[in-house]
């Protein structure tokens, strides 16, 4: 739905606030950018569409509907105070998919929709030899990983794992409007028995874990403030704590020729790296990068020769 202030509605009915739904968005831009928002403008118009309940605004001068401006000056004080834009709207997008995100659950972002495509296209690769791939995502947060591949991968057999279980409830929510079939536990990438039940068998292990060092406080306040320590903070001196404990668990969980992509920051590759190399289950240990050029993912393969295996028709 697009709403327009050009006589469509909704948002041409006239109201008692006495402005123009553009004259509320460009003053709300200005508002956000001397609060020192990254992107002031985008910002400030979805929140006048998740007011007005539309999926696109085109700007016109004629007056805005009534109760618009009081409710939109609110939502833009929230913004103006840090508040991420995800949880004031309550969603985010994440390749093709729109999430459900709240507070409490780390949000995803944007860097991490390049981690989802090795195991995308990995998951494609295997099914399309016939058979159904087995794939898990570690530190499922709300499941951005978990449901690109089960909705772009259909024939992928899916699991997905958080320490939080507002995280795994997130995911459960998230995966059912997806229409997903999706498997979500509660779970501890440093338990050694985790997926027990799957060992040997996984041919795509994906992750973003926390690996943000100690003394590494995040910049931007929707991060530092917002975000749960547990899906941020990495553990030990270099934050690579957890990130060297999901190599641990999918050197058992992945079948040999599986992969391995890990999300990480990019001051942290060449010391994953050698965690893998060190490891010496892994062969073809490399660095990928975002959508930017960062080095920003490990990728590996897990050593030995692939088995056979029984196709999806036989």
């Amino acid at each position: 739905m697009t709403a327009t202030d050009d006589g469509g509605p909704p948002a041409a009915r006239p109201g008692a606030d006495g402005l123009t739904v553009r004259a509320a968005v460009e003053g709300a831009v200005r508002v956000l950018a001397a609060a020192g928002v990254p992107s002031p403008r985008p910002d400030a118009t979805a929140l006048a569409e998740h007011v007005l309940g539309v999926d696109r605004l085109v700007l016109a001068p004629v007056l805005a509907p009534a109760g618009f401006a009081t409710t939109y000056a609110g939502l833009v004080d929230r913004r103006r105070r840090r508040e991420p834009l995800q949880h004031i709207v309550g969603r985010t997008a994440f390749r093709h998919l729109v999430l459900a995100v709240e507070a409490g659950v780390f949000v995803p972002r944007p860097e991490t929709e390049a981690v989802a495509q090795p195991a995308v296209d990995e998951a494609a690769r295997v099914a399309a030899t016939g058979v159904a791939p087995l794939v898990v995502d570690l530190c499922c947060g709300a499941g951005p990983l978990a449901l690109a591949v089960a909705t772009e991968v259909t024939a992928a057999r899916v699991t997905a794992v958080d320490a939080s279980p507002a995280a795994v409830a997130l995911t459960a929510r998230n995966a059912a409007a997806a229409g997903a079939d999706v498997r979500v536990l509660v779970g501890d990438v440093t338990d050694p028995g985790l997926l027990a039940d799957l060992d040997g068998q996984v041919d795509v292990l994906v992750s973003n874990p926390p690996y943000i060092p100690p003394d590494a406080e995040p910049v931007d306040p929707e991060v530092r403030d917002h975000d749960p320590v547990l899906a941020l903070y990495g553990g030990g001196t270099d934050g690579l704590d957890v990130p060297r404990a999901v190599l641990v668990a999918a050197a058992r969980l992945l079948r040999p020729g599986g992969l391995l992509v890990v999300e990480h920051a990019e001051v942290q590759d060449a010391a994953l790296r050698a965690a893998a190399a060190a490891d010496g289950r892994w062969t073809g240990v490399a660095t990928g990068a975002d959508l930017a050029g960062r080095p920003r993912m490990l990728l590996a393969r897990r050593a030995g020769t692939p088995p056979a295996r029984a196709r999806l028709d036989a």
